[in-house]
């Protein structure tokens, strides 16, 4: 079935005024004919790698030191998801530059498996904020109760709980689902349905499907040097008040 492209009011006066008539188009002639819109979304189960794994695992492990040195010393968890998507890129870029240099085919790498490693990264750091590592679980070991005063008030006597691992694993497991499961019908009400902006959520967006671009190579790396440079700043000025 025949429909027609969007025409300005200008367009149709002027095409009228002269005795034409209005051509009509083919439904995929109005479309993009651009590589980018015509290209499949990948299946899930293509975008769960094993280098996705490892690379979500190592990236996840030093964001979350770095969240957790931040909280016990500065009291926050800054906001990282988009230096998240930054490295998870350049960590998988040059592991797939590596493998082609010692003549090993290797699957490409896709901006969905990027968002896939961005995701688990943040859930990595996110934990020291939502798990409570960097602020109340301190707090409830027995050595922080005697530290307080066995008779301050307000200090109940076996009112602590020193944190094991099998209590640590339920406690972390119980407050991801709890929050997974109350994100989904938010996500439906503030984003589907009221079509509210989230600023962080476009941001990451936008910067990983810029990445994913012809001239992408050499803009990572001028995004990566300005990541870095604050940070290793920041570590030798660090250092140089230690000294």
């Amino acid at each position: 079935m025949n429909s027609f492209c969007p025409r300005s009011m200008d367009q149709e006066l002027r095409d009228k005024n002269n005795g034409t008539e209005i051509e009509e188009f083919e439904e995929s002639d109005c479309k993009p004919q651009d590589d980018e819109f015509s290209r499949k979304i990948p299946h899930w189960r293509s975008q769960l790698t094993v280098r996705g794994l490892v690379a979500s695992i190592i990236i996840g492990t030093i964001y979350t030191v770095i969240a957790l040195k931040l909280s016990l010393a500065v009291g926050i968890t800054p906001n990282l998801n988009v230096s998240a998507a930054l490295v998870s890129y350049v960590f998988i870029k040059g592991w797939t530059k590596l493998l082609d240099k010692v003549s090993f085919n290797s699957t490409p790498f896709t901006k969905q498996e990027n968002t896939l490693i961005q995701t688990c990264v943040v859930s990595c750091y996110g934990l020291v904020s939502s798990g409570g590592f960097g602020s109340f679980v301190l707090g409830l070991s027995k050595k922080i109760y005697e530290l307080a005063g066995v008779d301050t008030p307000g200090n109940s006597r076996g009112s602590y709980k020193d944190p094991g691992i099998g209590w640590m694993t339920g406690f972390v497991f119980t407050t991801s689902f709890i929050g997974l499961l109350s994100l989904v019908p938010l996500r439906k009400i503030m984003i589907i349905d009221y079509k509210l902006p989230y600023p962080t959520g476009i941001a990451t967006a936008v910067l990983i499907n810029g990445f994913h671009t012809p001239k992408a190579d050499k803009t990572s790396k001028y995004d990566l040097l300005i990541l870095t440079d604050p940070f290793v700043s920041l570590q030798f000025n660090g250092y140089l008040s230690r000294v």
